[in-house]
């Protein structure tokens, strides 16, 4: 079986990781992981308390896990533990231990990032505002900087980011 490469998208609400993944999926003729933070929350009607930050993960995780061996090349992942850390330290005030560690040890083959310059567009539950999605984003490049992750920042259409993607991922049989 080839070997497959694990994208990660990774950014803060409403800046089109969902719609880059379905669409970077299509393209590749491969997979996508929807983030199971939308699914806890259409399920329990809530959004998350801080105990359940490292369940969200490890079921981002475990998703991962089963869909990786059905994917062709890529597996395009929208959003990682990463970005439950993120969250979970500006929600909470800090990250659990569990969750820390999941986040610093899980990583991926490339890493892309959609920056807040879409529209801000509300969802129920999940999303705040577009200044708590400006305060994610840059906290996000930090983090990306000081553990030394290599990113790709896409911007543009749904059209121009998948050109600037595809630019810079490998081609795959």
């Amino acid at each position: 079986m080839p070997s497959v490469s694990r994208v990660a998208i990774l950014g803060a609400e409403s800046t089109g990781k969902s719609t880059l993944a379905a669409t970077l999926a299509a393209h590749y003729n491969t997979l996508w992981v929807p983030e199971y933070l939308r699914e806890f929350v259409e399920t329990y009607q809530r959004t998350p308390q801080e105990h359940e930050q490292f369940h969200i993960a490890v079921t981002q995780v475990r998703y991962e896990a089963k869909a990786i061996q059905r994917a062709r090349s890529f597996l395009f992942c929208d959003t990682t533990p990463l970005m439950t850390a993120l969250y979970s330290r500006f929600y909470f005030g800090r990250i659990d231990a569990p969750l820390e560690a999941l986040a610093s040890t899980h990583s991926y083959d490339f890493t892309i990032v959609t920056p807040p310059t879409s529209p801000w567009v509300p969802d129920g539950l999940q999303r705040e505002s577009p200044e708590v999605r400006q305060t994610i984003h840059e906290q996000l490049l930090a983090t990306l900087d000081a553990r030394a992750i290599p990113y790709l920042l896409v911007d543009g259409d749904a059209e121009e980011r998948v050109r600037r993607v595809t630019k810079h991922l490998p081609a795959q049989d």
